[in-house]
């Protein structure tokens, strides 16, 4: 496999664009939004979709995905960030001019249902994306966290190390180390493109999952379809984030979230950690999607650290 292409870094006073590949986002958290990012010297492009609605969704699926394009193919525009998720991005990913998006690589942000995105562009084109925080994590708060690790990845350093904050700690559920490139996201999302020329190619990889407002039943399935999708059966380790608001039934499923993990995944031979702050919580750590990783989990303290800088 050749090696993935790096986007160009984000510098100061970069011009970053801003597109809405899903739900339309509510005009007062959008402008809070541009404000935090205008106040750190960014100018903000914002794109076509941010101002469109249909029904749920920031316009029709050809209206969201040309905005991307045309976000790609602008030479001033320095990185993208979406605005927000919601369901609707499986309607843009085949949409995508992807020989225009190789041919102008540049930083691409997202998280949630935009997990489509990141991994469809990242497969496709060999573009290093970015599982991060978007528009409506900032319209909501403003969290130092978040924008010291989006900068800090994103700036170019190196040998860049990712722990979880005091008010988010990760767990270590089984022990070790492991190496290779990152890929996952919105564990729903994964699972839905399994059996699609879309799947994840999982083999040697370190895989991430996070998920939001399922019920614990549901999160055991989808466990389980990926073990029995062959999708576990050569990782090289298991990076689960926050799961958030998983509701029980009325007679108790009997197992939390990481005994689920444990239960599907505990025999395989990967270090395994849960609640790391990748997702839809407060804490948002920017992951690069394809790139090369280190996963440390030897002790109560699990971190990743990112050797090489993901951005040219």
């Amino acid at each position: 496999m050749s090696e993935p292409t790096k986007p160009k870094r984000l510098s100061p006073g970069a011009r970053i664009g801003i597109v809405n590949p899903a739900y339309w986002l509510e005009p007062e958290r959008q402008k809070r939004a541009v404000s935090v990012f205008e106040n750190l010297g960014y100018e903000l492009v914002l794109g076509k979709s941010t101002t469109l609605r249909q029904d749920i969704y920031a316009g029709a699926p050809e209206d969201r995905a040309a905005d991307i394009n045309a976000m790609f193919a602008d030479a001033s525009i320095d990185a993208i960030v979406c605005a927000r998720g919601g369901y609707g991005g499986n309607r843009v990913w085949p949409l995508l001019d992807y020989e225009a998006i190789r041919a102008n690589p540049k930083i691409f942000v997202g998280f949630s249902d935009t997990t489509g995105m990141l991994t469809s562009i990242a497969q496709r084109t060999g573009l290093v994306t970015f599982h991060g925080p978007m528009l409506t994590t900032y319209g909501k708060q403003t969290i130092d966290y978040n924008l010291e690790t989006f900068q800090n990845i994103l700036s170019g350093q190196s040998n860049v190390e990712i722990r979880s904050p005091e008010a988010c700690r990760a767990r270590t559920l089984k022990p070790g180390q492991a190496r290779g490139p990152l890929w996952g996201g919105n564990l729903t999302l994964v699972n839905t493109r399994l059996g699609t020329p879309e799947q994840i190619d999982t083999k040697g990889a370190i895989l991430f999952l996070e998920d939001v407002g399922e019920d614990l039943y549901k999160f055991d399935r989808m466990m389980v379809h990926l073990r029995e999708s062959g999708s576990l059966d050569h990782i090289r380790g298991l990076i689960v984030g926050e799961m958030l608001e998983m509701s029980d039934t009325e007679v108790p499923f009997g197992k939390n979230t990481d005994e689920i993990v444990m239960d599907v995944c505990g025999d395989l031979d990967i270090p395994i950690v849960s609640n790391f702050p990748c997702g839809h919580g407060d804490y948002q750590a920017t992951l690069p999607v394809s790139h090369e990783i280190e996963l440390n989990a030897l002790d109560d303290d699990p971190c990743i650290r990112i050797p090489d800088s993901p951005v040219a």
